[in-house]
């Protein structure tokens, strides 16, 4: 049974950007301190939870440091695909698409 949290999985981390990461690193240590503070006053419920984010701190560093030696891939970063602008196929005329083939052979060479 593996144990942490559900939105840390290995599989998601892998597209996480290093940013993300980063974030996601600091968040876990910021719950870790709390965690041992509240084991330190007696308030602690549940003391897994400690463990759990502990293995989610180590699959970050894990991956963070997978990534510097290339062992693993770093995501490809995601692009808002641009609005095209382009008149529709019906409105051309066989002159504006005779142009438009002449621009892009002249191009070519």
């Amino acid at each position: 049974m593996a144990v942490g949290s559900k939105e840390l999985r290995p599989a998601e981390l892998d597209t996480f950007e290093n940013e993300r990461l980063v974030d996601e690193l600091k968040k876990a240590k910021e719950e870790l301190f709390n965690l041992r503070f509240q084991s330190a006053t007696g308030q602690l419920e549940s003391h897994g939870r400690l463990r759990a984010v502990k293995r989610d701190i180590a699959r970050i560093y894990t991956v963070i440091r997978e990534r510097e030696l290339g062992i693993r891939a770093t995501p490809a970063p995601v692009e808002a695909p641009a609005k095209a602008t382009r008149k529709s196929k019906k409105a051309e005329t066989p002159a504006e698409t005779a142009e438009a083939a002449d621009t892009t052979a002249e191009e070519k060479k």
